[in-house]
């Protein structure tokens, strides 16, 4: 029918020209004109403040499960905690772990300054300290932690502790949605130290790695109880360590837990 095929008057598009001076000419606030300079300031204050500066929290609690593997069965409770604004947050993280019936075999706690350095990281600084049946360390740390391009949630850090031993660590996890409510979670953690500390079980380079997933069912946005299976294995010195005191080096474990947040 011809209705499609553009005519010769609208091939030409218009010319594009900068905008005319006087659009620079009048106040950088109109509003100021009308209501004062003084009365707009501050309500462009309470704007600013209501729209993105107003201080939050969250207590989220990503891993509390049960671990089965060869008979020894253990647990592992992971969370974290925040309270601050869009740039700057207080962060505190959590870790304990242990086998049933056996007490808790460590614990670990970070006290962090959290800073946005861009829209998708946080430069992270603060101290460490480990609570274990060996000998207890405190350490410095410097991470950063954020989203990665396809959305994997990463979280990276050097420890430098009070002995001088240097160590780091990194995790990375992906949500996959089956469904609205059905989500796999892959998981990779490895560790590393840049020198063997005996004490400690930790031998110098790679330390340990585990991957795994977790099938977790969104109840609600705040709760959501998974299974999942893990691998995790010792490398190094650290293999050897492990098995001269009589722990297992590695293997696979059966994972059922909960994961909430407030």
């Amino acid at each position: 029918m011809g209705h499609c095929t553009p005519s010769a008057a609208t091939e030409t598009a218009p010319p594009v020209m900068p905008p005319p001076a006087a659009a620079f000419s009048g106040p950088e606030h109109a509003a100021d004109e009308v209501y004062g300079a003084h009365s707009m300031a501050e309500a462009r204050e309470v704007l600013r403040r209501e729209h993105g500066d107003l201080p939050a929290y969250k207590v989220f609690f990503d891993r509390i499960e049960t671990r089965v593997r060869d008979g020894r069965d253990s647990y592992l409770v992971e969370g974290q905690a925040w309270y601050g604004g869009d740039i700057d947050k207080v962060w505190l993280k959590a870790e304990l772990e242990g086998e049933w019936g056996e007490g808790v075999e460590g614990a670990e706690v970070q006290g962090l300054w959290s800073h946005a350095i861009d829209p998708w990281f946080d430069l992270q600084a603060g101290v460490r300290y480990d609570v274990r049946r060996r000998p207890d360390r405190g350490h410095l740390v410097l991470g950063i932690q954020g989203l990665a391009p396809y959305w994997w949630e990463v979280d990276g850090a050097v420890f430098l502790s009070n002995k001088g031993e240097i160590t780091a660590r990194a995790e990375a996890e992906y949500d996959l949605r089956i469904t609205q409510k059905l989500i796999l979670q892959p998981r990779v953690e490895i560790d590393l130290s840049l020198q063997g500390i005996p004490k400690l079980q930790i031998g110098a380079g790679l330390t340990s790695a585990s991957i795994g997933a977790r099938l977790r069912y969104q109840v609600t946005p705040l709760f959501s109880p998974y299974v999942g299976v893990e691998y995790e294995r010792a490398f190094g010195d650290t293999r050897r360590f492990l098995r001269e005191d009589g722990d297992d080096p590695g293997g696979f474990n059966l994972l059922a837990g909960v994961r909430i947040w407030f």
